[in-house]
């Protein structure tokens, strides 16, 4: 169990790229050993790609039945010792989330990359924001997830190989909130010399489901190499054994999934801040929305009107302190979303301020001139 310093595959510099190829070169720079998905616009890109590169790199690439034998497949090559992948959009994603569950009970790592396209049910094959909560309430149970929200081709690159970190790290799936918008867009990425990467501990001997240490993440070791191991999705104690009647083995289990993701928000959780240090009113925004947010900062400080931004750069664990901290500063947040209204009461639950929302789910982004408008009237 260590962070490593790996070269780069790519040779360093300056890439022209989509969001779905960022994903691949991510994964391959963070050493993915397995990937298997099922085509879903707009993430096919991504498996056409990936179904190149990975041989070139001695990864293994399947092409899936469906999107639910994806999930579990990559679950199985996370047990084999290989760090794991797979990528999907919202139909899709609804499809793994037993799988998502499974992983998040067996301790599994692995990486899903979601290209939230507007919903409900098939919907639409155009961009939308509407995947956030089920990200974390998706699954039954409760146990908090981690879940990344990048807004950028340059942030596809960095978060798919944070999100590969993080998995290992925790022992947990971890997924990556881009859109469709995201996804499809073309920009220069920077690709440096070096990587850093997290190595699961594969120490043999430990018991795999429990531990004594503060991170609350016991050692992973791999099928194949000689230790007894049972993995099941029931309640089990901390060698594999199934409780499922036991409740002080339920309480034990169920709190340590909680605690070891809860007590390391601050490690985890990541916000940037803009034009905040003497702003009135802010926006909270998350992903490709907040482009257009920061562009809506811009214009109206240029008409001398305070305004600001709190990026939600991961949205699960949400940084909560950060967000209670920015509404006791200004007098109002503005929340744009591209769907019905969901991260918002998520901010409402911790804001001492008063909350703008701006909904928008029709397939389309949110352009800057909207926002203006927004807050240009909460100003007033």
């Amino acid at each position: 169990m260590a962070w490593r310093t790996a070269h780069s595959v790519l040779e360093p510099g300056r890439y022209y790229l989509s969001g779905a190829d960022a994903t691949v070169e991510a994964a391959v720079a963070a050493r993915c050993g397995y990937f298997a998905g099922y085509p879903i616009t707009p993430t096919t890109e991504v498996l056409e790609r990936i179904a190149v590169r990975f041989p070139e790199v001695g990864a293994a690439f399947s092409q899936m039945e469906d999107e639910i034998a994806s999930v579990c497949s990559c679950i199985g090559a996370s047990w084999a010792g290989v760090k794991a992948m797979t990528v999907t959009s919202g139909p899709g994603f609804s499809l793994m989330q037993e799988g998502i569950s499974h992983a998040i009970m067996t301790e599994a790592p692995l990486v899903v990359v979601d290209g939230q396209r507007a919903g409900p049910s098939t919907g639409q094959v155009l961009v939308g924001g509407g995947d956030v909560m089920q990200a974390r309430w998706g699954t039954h149970g409760g146990i908090p997830t981690i879940a990344l929200a990048p807004w950028s081709v340059q942030e596809m690159y960095d978060d798919t190989i944070r999100a590969f970190n993080l998995a290992e790290k925790y022992r947990t799936p971890v997924l990556v909130m881009a859109e469709a918008a995201t996804m499809h867009l073309r920009e220069i990425v920077e690709v440096a010399p070096e990587v850093n990467l997290y190595e699961r501990d594969k120490a043999p001997g430990f018991p795999p489901f429990g531990c004594d240490t503060s991170d609350g993440v016991p050692p992973m070791p791999r099928f194949g190499d000689g230790e007894k191991l049972l993995v099941t999705a029931s309640t089990h104690d901390a060698r594999g054994f199934r409780r499922t009647e036991d409740a002080a083995t339920h309480r034990t289990l169920t709190a340590r999934l909680h605690n070891k993701i809860m007590m390391h928000v601050p490690e985890i959780a990541v916000i940037e801040e803009h034009h905040l240090e003497d702003a009135d009113v802010a926006f909270v925004a998350y992903g490709f929305t907040a482009r257009s947010a920061l562009a809506a900062v811009d214009e109206l400080r240029s008409e001398g009107l305070r305004v600001g931004m709190l990026r939600l750069k991961t949205l699960w664990p949400f940084p909560e302190q950060e967000v209670r901290r920015l509404s006791e500063r200004v007098d109002a947040i503005i929340v744009p979303e591209m769907n019905l209204g969901q991260m918002i009461h998520v901010v409402a639950s911790v804001a001492k301020c008063r909350l703008v929302p701006y909904q928008q789910m029709d397939g389309t982004v949110i352009y800057p001139s909207p926002l203006v408008e927004a807050a240009r009237g909460v100003v007033a």
